[in-house]
């Protein structure tokens, strides 16, 4: 029997002697790679942290000792050696296993993350709670270089290094990548410490006093004294007791050393360099794309995609944003470190003097932005609609209390997929509505996406496209930079007694299931401002008015419409199609959409069961 079927739990791990943990890492790893090239998911990360998830579960008592994974991409090797090995064909699809660490799918997984820099917080909570109700234990924070770019994870250590009697560790998984290349004063820092007069006087009399067998002796001690003093010096004055950095792949450095570090007291602070995708060399050669993989043959690799029939949202906004940039040279282009998912690469390639990625740091991003507009330039700020939420204070405040020229492209609006609730972008209709002064624009295809972002960067003040992630309905992209009216919706389909507002993706099942209700659909195109006369219009023409989005019902466009209707004395029989007010797991985004009745079929559905149409029955011809 192999090693690995042997581990059912932490339990099982910790009876192996210490001889048995190399060869285990290897089929933990050859597994991950068979099991994540079968279902897809994030396998870079996964292969460089096989060796320390088996040191954590074998020198740590867990679940007791509380272990929180920040973003959650690295966790894989954790679920399958916590009892779910089995169950990694499930992975993130309808009623699988989560990508990422969620708390009610296993004990051990001890605090939900999937949005970056968490993990120091929740686990100096932990801490603390243990400490508060006398219970020994410990808490450790696994987080990786690119998740110590944002400020909440300095907030934290700033808060935690003052308590000098709590039992938590802090591991910094150095791999130098986060999903995109690192940036950053905090690399830089390091490497100008590291290359500055003491290190080079150091280095010098090595060269001048040592022999020359010692002095390969002397360039590996250098290395590692730069290693050691340069960053403890940084973290220990946040009151951690630093150690490192150690071998992340060698668990003959790790094991003793945790086991040392479970015998101190307070703070502490562990640096360990990995790679990523460790043991494939195709991932490891490119671990950004093998950060996030769909299905793949492993002996092969990932092999450039066909040529799709139609181009994504994505795709739409990357090439907007490179056309606007070579007419306007005011344009420039923010992200917080997701240069690949939200399409800057060309832009970053074309126009790299005007392209800042601010790394993992969204607030930041805002108001970075906010500060370009007041100087006059026209910032662009991608960022995914679940990523934006971070940044509210910093939306209001900075952006639209000050009606500065802003555009924000919001990717990834609605269901995700996959990723599940933590990435799905189900609130930005309802929490930008409310702000005064926003443009909030949804398109129902790909040109439409195009001539919004235009009307967006055209406009003098802030405003946000929200565009869902994937493919569009396959509609002609025009090459012309053309605004649409702010605030006037359109008709797409005339019918009789209901009449349907369907906004951004939801146009298009909308107009599938009006066919066969011989319903009107309206484009609404604008959440905000609404197009009020349009919805008068329809609630004169027509007996029910029906909103759909994909976006949640609670405070979003329908409650809009229904708002509007309010204001001008007019009374309606409504219905709201959208998402319920609860958070909607992974899985097939078709899948996902249909199980909330948000596909052609549900809309239809629906609508008959509120007005009371009967299903057209099938007749059968037996002449």
């Amino acid at each position: 029997m192999k090693l690995l079927e042997t581990i059912n739990d932490p339990a099982d791990l910790r009876k192996l002697p210490r001889t048995q943990l190399t060869p285990l890492a290897h089929e933990l790893r050859s597994f991950l790679l068979d099991s994540v090239s079968k279902t897809g998911g994030h396998l870079s990360s996964n292969l460089g942290t096989v060796e320390l998830t088996i040191a954590l579960h074998y020198v740590f008592n867990t679940p007791h000792d509380r272990i929180v994974w920040d973003v959650g991409h690295q966790t894989y090797s954790h679920k399958i050696l916590t009892g779910r090995r089995e169950r990694m064909p499930s992975l993130r699809q309808l009623n699988g296993l989560s990508g990422f660490p969620k708390r009610d799918e296993s004990e051990y997984d001890t605090f939900g993350t999937a949005h970056s820099s968490t993990s120091i917080s929740a686990a100096l909570g932990m801490a603390q709670a243990a400490k508060l109700k006398g219970e020994h234990r410990h808490a450790i924070a696994v987080i990786g270089d690119g998740s110590m770019t944002a400020g909440m994870a300095f907030e934290a250590l700033n808060n935690a290094g003052v308590e000098d009697d709590v039992n938590l560790l802090v591991i910094l998984n150095d791999n130098d990548m986060s999903i995109s290349p690192p940036v950053g004063a905090l690399n830089r820092y390091l490497a100008r410490l590291m290359s500055g007069k003491f290190y080079a006087a150091a280095k010098n009399v090595g060269k001048t006093v040592l022999p020359a067998p010692m002095r390969e002796l002397a360039k590996r001690l250098e290395e590692h004294a730069k290693g050691m003093v340069v960053p403890a010096t940084m973290f220990e004055e946040f009151g951690f007791n630093y150690i490192g950095p150690i071998d992340g792949h060698d668990l003959e450095s790790l094991i003793p050393t945790l086991e040392n570090i479970k015998q101190l007291k307070g703070p502490q602070f562990l640096h360990v360099v990995t790679k990523k995708g460790q043991g494939y060399k195709l991932a490891e050669a490119e671990p950004i794309l093998y950060h996030g993989t769909g299905k793949f043959n492993p002996t092969e690799g990932i092999k450039p995609a066909a040529a799709p029939s139609k181009i994504t949202y994505t795709e739409v906004f990357g090439n907007w944003l490179c056309d606007m940039a070579a007419v306007d040279k005011k344009l420039v282009g923010i992200t917080p470190a997701m240069r690949e998912g939200s399409g800057m690469v060309k832009f970053h390639q074309q126009f790299p003097n005007r392209y800042f990625d601010v790394g993992i740091a969204e607030q930041h991003s805002v108001t970075f932005g906010a500060g370009l507009a007041a100087e006059g330039m026209k910032p662009v700020v991608a960022i995914y609609s679940t990523f934006l939420q971070r940044a509210y204070d910093q939306l209001i405040h900075d952006v639209a209390l000050q009606n500065l020229d802003v555009t924000f492209a919001l990717d990834r609006a609605g269901l995700v997929g996959a990723d599940g609730a933590t990435h799905a972008g189900n609130y930005d209709m309802a929490y930008l509505r409310c702000i005064p002064n926003m443009v909030v624009m949804a398109p129902s295809d790909e040109n439409e996406c195009r001539q919004m972002l235009t009307t967006a960067y055209h406009y003098p003040g802030p405003a946000a496209v929200r565009y869902p992630r994937g493919t569009g309905v396959g509609a002609q992209v025009q090459q012309e930079l053309t605004s649409i009216e702010i605030g006037k919706g359109e008709i797409r389909r005339q019918g009789k007694g209901i009449a349907i507002l369907a906004f951004g993706s939801m146009v298009a099942p909308s107009l599938a299931a009006a066919g066969e209700l011989n319903a009107t659909v309206a484009n609404m195109r604008f959440v905000k401002p609404l197009d009020v006369e349009l919805v008068k219009q329809l609630a004169r023409e027509h007996d029910y008015l029906v909103t759909v989005e994909e976006g949640c019902i609670m405070g979003g466009a329908g409650s809009a419409v229904a708002e509007a209707l309010a204001a001008e004395g007019i009374a309606k029989p409504m219905i709201h199609l959208g998402l319920p007010d609860r958070f909607i797991d992974h899985g097939d985004p078709g899948l996902l959409l249909a199980s909330v009745g948000l596909d052609a079929k549900g809309i239809a559905a629906s609508i008959r069961e509120r007005v009371g149409i009967a299903e057209p029955r099938l007749v059968v011809n037996n002449s």
